[in-house]
C-alpha cells in the first residue's frame, strides 16, 4: 500500500480568544482525520468558519495543531494570500525573482518561466513598473501566475480564484488542471462548487470544525445543501422533518454535451443545466425556474421556467432532476452566476430556491442569434474648438 502524500491523524487546533472577562478556548479543529494518495484532488467545501482555512494553515506550516499528528510527504506550494511576499516598491519582474525565491524557486528555474509567468498574469506592459502602483487584480493576478508555475508535488490552494475577471478565472482553473494531470496532488478549498465536481476526486465537507462527509464531490456536495436545508427550516432535524414545503434542491450542475470535463463554455455553444431535487410528498403543479446572474450575484440577466409551454410540473417522491439544455449559449464572455426558484403554480409561493455558489465561466464565441451578446467597436471623437473669429457670440444678432 503505498503511502499518502497528506495525512492527518486525530488533528485538533484551539485558539484562545481574549475577552472583557478573561480568556476563553475555541476549537476551530476538532478530531479531523484525512488521507490524500498521490495525485489525488480533493475539494474541501463548508461554510464560513467550519475550519477549512484553519486545516490549511496547518498544512502549509503557519500553524500547529494543539494534539495530533500532520504527515507531508512531498515539496508543498500553498496559494493561500497570494502576492503577500511582494515588495511594493520593487517592479513586477524585480518581484517575481523575490517572490519565486521565497516560494522555493531558483533563479535560473524563474528566469526559464518569467515570459509564460508575465504572459499568464497579463501585466506585460507593466513588467518593469512597481508593483505599488498595480490595480489589485493586476497584484494578485501576478501573485497566483508566479505560484502556479511552481510546479509542486503538492499543492493547497485557498479560495484564491474569487480574484481577476472570468478570462483569468478560466485560466486558473485550467492551470490547476493541467497540474492534476501532471500528477500534481491537490488539497482545494473553494465556495465555487462547480469548480469543486469539474477538479477533485474526492471532497469532504467541514462543519463546526469536524469533517463530517467524505466521498464523491457530487455527492458531498449534496449533503453540504441538505445540511443547510435543514438547519434553515428545522435546525438539527432530518431534511424529511425540515421539509414543510415538500421540496428541497440539492445540486446544480453545468455540463457541456461535447466535453464532460469543459471547465468554461462558449459563447454559441451547448451548455446543459441539471438541478437535482428531493421531494417528499406529491406537489401535483409546480414549476422550475433557472435564472442567469450577472458577475455580481445579483443582476438578473436572463431566466427560463419549466411552465413557459404553459404545462405544469408534477414532482413525487423520491425526487428526480430536471435538465434545461442550451443548444446555442447567447451569453456573452464573462462570469456569471445560477440561481433556481421552484414555485407553486396555484398561490405563486416559492417551495425551494437554490443560491448556492454555482458559478458559469463563458469564454468568446460565435454567437447564436446575438440575443445578449451586441458586436460592435467604439471610438471617441472630441470637438473641435471654433477660432475666435469663427466661433459666434452669445450675445450678436442677424443684421437686418
Amino acid at each position: 500500500m503505498s503511502v499518502p502524500d497528506i495525512s492527518v491523524e486525530d488533528v485538533s487546533k484551539e485558539y484562545r480568544l481574549s475577552g472583557a472577562r478573561g480568556a476563553t478556548t475555541f476549537w476551530a479543529l476538532r478530531n479531523v482525520s484525512l488521507d490524500v494518495a498521490r495525485g489525488e484532488s480533493l475539494g474541501v467545501i463548508g461554510r464560513n468558519g467550519a475550519g477549512k482555512s484553519t486545516l490549511f494553515k496547518l498544512l502549509s506550516g503557519i500553524t500547529a495543531p494543539t494534539r495530533g499528528r500532520i504527515v507531508i510527504n512531498g515539496h508543498v506550494a500553498a496559494l493561500i494570500e497570494v502576492g503577500s511576499g511582494f515588495h511594493p516598491e520593487l517592479t513586477g519582474r524585480e518581484n517575481v525573482f523575490l517572490s519565486g525565491s521565497l516560494l522555493g524557486m531558483r533563479r535560473k528555474e524563474i528566469a526559464a518561466k518569467l515570459a509564460r509567468i508575465v504572459e499568464f498574469a497579463g501585466v506585460e506592459r507593466f513588467i518593469d513598473t512597481p508593483v505599488k502602483w498595480y490595480s489589485s487584480g493586476m497584484y494578485v493576478r501576478l501573485g497566483f501566475a508566479i505560484a502556479a508555475h511552481l510546479e509542486p508535488e503538492i499543492l493547497l490552494i485557498d479560495e484564491v480564484l474569487a480574484v481577476g475577471d472570468a478570462s483569468f478565472q478560466t485560466r486558473c482553473l485550467q492551470r490547476i488542471q493541467e497540474l492534476k494531470a501532471q500528477g500534481t496532488t491537490c488539497l482545494f478549498i473553494s465556495h465555487d462548487l462547480t469548480a469543486i465536481e469539474r477538479l477533485c476526486d474526492r471532497a469532504v465537507l467541514f462543519d463546526r470544525g469536524e469533517a463530517i462527509v467524505s466521498g464523491l464531490p457530487r455527492e458531498v456536495v449534496a449533503s453540504y445543501h441538505r445540511r443547510i436545508i435543514a438547519d434553515a427550516n428545522a435546525p438539527g432535524e432530518p431534511v424529511a422533518a425540515a421539509l414543510t414545503s415538500g421540496i428541497a434542491l440539492t445540486n446544480v450542475s453545468i455540463h457541456d454535451p461535447l466535453a464532460s470535463r469543459a471547465l468554461s463554455f462558449r459563447t454559441g455553444g451547448p451548455l446543459t443545466i441539471s438541478i437535482a431535487y428531493e421531494a417528499v410528498k406529491t406537489l401535483p403543479a409546480i414549476e422550475f425556474e433557472l435564472v442567469y446572474y450577472g458577475a455580481d450575484g445579483k443582476t438578473r440577466v436572463a431566466a427560463v421556467r419549466t411552465s413557459e409551454g404553459g404545462e405544469p410540473l408534477r414532482v413525487e417522491p423520491p425526487g428526480g432532476t430536471i435538465e434545461f439544455a442550451c443548444a446555442s449559449l447567447p451569453l456573452a464572455s464573462g462570469a456569471y452566476f445560477l440561481g433556481v426558484m421552484v414555485r407553486d403554480l396555484a398561490s405563486g409561493k416559492a417551495l425551494a430556491w437554490w443560491d448556492g455558489e454555482t458559478r458559469l465561466y463563458v469564454e468568446d464565441g460565435t454567437t447564436g442569434g446575438e440575443r445578449l451578446l451586441i458586436p460592435h467597436t467604439w471610438r471617441h471623437r472630441r470637438e473641435e474648438l471654433a477660432t475666435p473669429a469663427a466661433r459666434p457670440s452669445a450675445l450678436s444678432r442677424p443684421a437686418g
